[in-house]
């Protein structure tokens, strides 16, 4: 009798922690085991040596003529995470980035970008450059700005959030001047009184932008493979990854989330009753539409979930971005690698296949260039026989140490402002 009603008890358990984790809107389970796609993450750890020699650019083109001493590029890139010595190893796993030379008359060390790699520097900022020089239509700079506003509850954004993914979005780097101050007939720049932060405000509204790339993939769908237009009018592509369990409750849940109505992220909700369960599955299902306007307004189709949780409070999305993005994998794929796990890197993943973007621009490309160029083998470079042999056994105290009681102190500290986010905008697990 005891071990019927010990049964008893534990299926109603059972059940009930079931129910708790299963959403009241979708039925779709809220907490999902995030199963790995090789493919993304393989390409985020190339891209976690272009971050870090990216920086490196930076650093080097800070300087006059944009060439810096070995023992004073130590100095400073000690207080972007590297260690003492590790900044001169580094340099020499990338000879078709980093070019070190011995001076002729000082006989120090210094280091400078190849050709190569400047020229792919200088072609991105043409690029980005020339994307909002156009005169003979819209031009693209301005239109991703127009459309991020236009996602906005408010119709406005803080002029921070959007500098911070400025190269996520393929914006210039002096965009407000060059974007925002020069087109005023659009944006409208301002302070807050409560918050004394700038913001940018939409200054009109413009229907023919409030198509969204959903809304084109259901279109290219419908002509080229002939479905049924009802059948997808509110539905999403969706492409599980490799190991992924579908079972047949999970397989019932996604085919009445695939057919369930919801509104426009362009859309104004604020007039809506958004108190009952209808209302509140329809903004579940705009808030992944939204996360999925915002990626395709990127050029890489894929921005980092802290950067995304900017975006958070103007943009009506869940509280906790991570726990609802991984509801998603068929539509979305969170990536931790690339960083130690600091960082966690949303895909839009209709817009790559195998690693790489369906359809590529040429910023995306350029960048793409100098990654082949942090890929290539160091052993396949020309280097002096002093540097390859270090480059081998490690390092050289005493080659380093010569020349720095030349170099001056440097005080200017560089920080990694991009990853800064809150810890309410995002999960707590992230």
């Amino acid at each position: 009798m005891r071990s019927v009603i010990w049964q008893s008890v534990k299926q109603l358990t059972s059940n009930t922690t079931a129910s708790r984790l299963m959403s009241q809107s979708t039925s779709i389970p809220r907490k999902q085991v995030r199963v790995r796609d090789h493919a993304y993450d393989d390409y985020m750890e190339i891209q976690k040596k272009v971050r870090k020699v990216l920086k490196f650019q930076d650093l080097i083109l800070s300087q006059p003529n944009a060439i810096i001493s070995v023992s004073r590029l130590d100095s400073i890139s000690r207080r972007i995470g590297f260690k003492q010595f590790e900044s001169g190893r580094f340099v020499l796993k990338f000879p078709h980035v980093f070019e070190v030379f011995e001076h002729p008359v000082q006989r120090i060390l210094y280091c400078r970008l190849t050709r190569r790699a400047a020229a792919q520097i200088e072609l991105e900022k043409q690029l980005s450059a020339a994307r909002y020089r156009m005169l003979k239509c819209l031009p693209d700079a301005i239109t991703r700005i127009r459309k991020l506003l236009m996602l906005s509850n408010t119709g406005r954004v803080r002029l921070e959030h959007i500098r911070i993914a400025r190269r996520e979005f393929g914006l210039p780097d002096d965009f407000e001047s060059s974007v925002i101050l020069n087109h005023p007939q659009f944006f409208r720049l301002f302070d807050a009184d409560e918050t004394r932060n700038k913001y940018i405000e939409l200054v009109e509204r413009d229907c023919t932008l409030t198509v969204c790339e959903i809304e084109r993939v259901r279109e290219r769908e419908y002509r080229e493979k002939g479905e049924d237009a009802e059948e997808i009018r509110f539905s999403f592509l969706v492409n599980f990854p490799p190991g992924f369990k579908i079972g047949k409750y999970y397989k019932i849940a996604m085919w009445k989330w695939q057919r369930l109505p919801y509104w426009s992220p362009y859309e104004d909700v604020s007039g809506y009753d958004l108190r009952s369960l209808e209302a509140q599955r329809r903004m579940e299902k705009r808030a992944v539409a939204m996360i999925h306007e915002l990626l395709a307004l990127t050029v890489e189709k894929k921005m980092t979930l802290e950067r995304i949780a900017h975006f958070r409070m103007t943009m009506d999305l869940p509280k906790k971005l991570k726990e609802f993005v991984l509801q998603q994998q068929g539509i979305f794929y969170l990536s931790t690698r690339g960083n130690h796990g600091k960082l966690h890197t949303v895909f839009l993943k209709e817009a790559y296949r195998k690693g790489e973007l369906v359809e590529p621009n040429e910023l995306y490309l350029t960048r793409r260039k100098l990654a082949e160029l942090v890929l290539v083998s160091p052993r396949k470079a020309r280097m002096q026989p002093e540097l390859a042999s270090y480059w081998r056994d490690g390092v050289d105290n005493h080659m380093w140490d010569v020349g720095r009681d030349l170099d001056d102190v440097v005080d200017a500290s560089y920080s990694d402002e991009d990853e800064s986010c809150s810890g309410s905008d995002i999960d707590e697990s992230c």
